[in-house]
């Protein structure tokens, strides 16, 4: 399946020497998937009809931040909905789903999320399997959604973060966590 990649920020070199750039963290969390990176914190957004889907990393920008880049990315998100292309959003794509679907995302009342934190599941949509109950997952965020946009099913939760992660129909899935982070 041919899928873009977001890129939502560049990886500091230091960091990128040791552990890599998103592309290459993505593509070892996700090997089965064809995934092609455009830069959207550039301005590369590509051709909607050029992809079945949409993965969209994280950033160390927020997406209240007045950038044209972010402005257009939240455009984007809302249009693949309507053309019925899936999203997954990752930590900054998580709360690109929740901006621009109408919710609402500001920096956690608990501060920065740093470290690796558990999340009950609470609701199991059909796709899960196996179904889980809770799961750990790294974190690495001050942005969280707040308030969920309208038609999103929160997926899990934990007692500092309130939308661990959500689905809005068939076609957006976001995780606030980091699962293409390593521990190091």
């Amino acid at each position: 399946m041919k899928t873009a990649l977001l890129v939502c920020d560049h990886v500091l070199p230091d960091f990128a020497r040791n552990h890599g750039t998103y592309p290459k963290m993505f593509a070892e969390l996700l090997p089965d998937l064809e995934l092609v990176p455009h830069f959207a914190c550039d301005g590369d957004l590509p051709d909607p009809e050029d992809y079945h889907s949409f993965v969209c990393t994280g950033s160390r920008y927020s997406v209240y931040d007045e950038k044209p880049w972010i402005t257009d990315l939240l455009i984007f998100a809302r249009q693949l909905g309507n053309l019925q292309k899936k999203f997954v959003g990752i930590c900054f794509g998580h709360q690109v789903i929740g901006a621009a679907l109408g919710g609402r995302v500001e920096k956690s009342p608990h501060g920065w999320q740093i470290g690796v934190h558990g999340f009950e599941v609470t609701s199991k949509p059909h796709w899960m399997s196996p179904a889980v109950s809770n799961y750990n997952v790294l974190m690495l965020c001050q942005d969280q959604i707040i308030q969920q946009p309208p038609g999103a099913e929160i997926l899990s939760q934990s007692p500092t973060c309130p939308v661990g992660a959500l689905q809005v129909g068939d076609h957006y899935l976001g995780i606030q966590g980091h699962p293409e982070f390593t521990k190091a």
